[in-house]
C-alpha cells in the first residue's frame, strides 16, 4: 500500500482532484499532494477539500517538496507559502454549488437546453444560473464567465 501519492490537477485521461478524492476512500491511509502548475486559491480549496494533505507549486525549489512529502508523511499538511497567502487574501469561490455545475457545462459550449437536460434543471434555471455566474466573475458573456472561473480554479 503506497504511504504517499503524487497527483497533478490536470492528468491524462483523469481529474487529479477527483483522483484524490478516490483515493481517499478506497485507500484511507494514503496521502495525497498536489503537485501542479496551478498556483491558483480555487485550486488549492478544491484539492484540501477532496482531501489531498498537501499543495506544491512545481517550480518551487526542490526542497520545498521534499518538506511536503515529510510532513505528510509525518500526518501534517503542507500548503505552499505564497500560495495559502494568496488564498486568504483572495477567499473562497463566490459560486454556488449549481452555479459551478451550469458553468462547467457551459465551458463544453452547450446550448442551454443541453446544459438543462445533461443537469436536470429547466432551461430558465439555467439561465438564472449562468446570469447569476456572469454577474459573480464580472464577465460580459457565458463563455467569458467560464474561462476566469477556469483560471481561478472554481470549475
Amino acid at each position: 500500500m503506497p504511504d504517499i501519492a503524487l497527483l497533478d490537477v490536470q492528468m491524462p485521461g483523469r481529474d487529479g482532484l477527483a483522483a484524490a478524492a478516490d483515493l481517499r476512500r478506497a485507500l484511507p491511509g494514503c496521502r495525497t499532494i498536489i503537485c501542479t502548475s496551478f498556483s491558483r486559491p480555487g485550486y488549492l480549496s478544491r484539492a484540501m477539500s477532496a482531501g489531498a494533505a498537501g499543495y506544491v507549486v512545481k517550480d518551487s525549489p526542490p526542497e520545498q517538496l521534499v518538506d511536503a512529502i515529510r510532513r505528510v508523511h509525518a500526518g501534517l499538511r503542507f500548503v505552499d507559502p505564497a500560495l495559502a497567502a494568496e488564498a486568504l487574501v483572495g477567499g473562497a469561490s463566490p459560486l454556488t454549488g449549481r452555479e459551478t455545475d451550469v458553468l462547467r457545462a457551459a465551458a463544453e459550449g452547450g446550448t442551454v437546453s443541453d446544459i438543462a437536460k445533461e443537469l436536470r434543471l429547466s432551461p430558465g434555471t439555467v439561465r438564472n444560473h449562468l446570469s447569476s455566474a456572469i454577474g459573480k466573475t464580472q464577465a460580459r458573456t457565458r463563455a467569458e464567465a467560464a474561462r476566469l472561473a477556469e483560471g481561478n480554479g472554481w470549475l
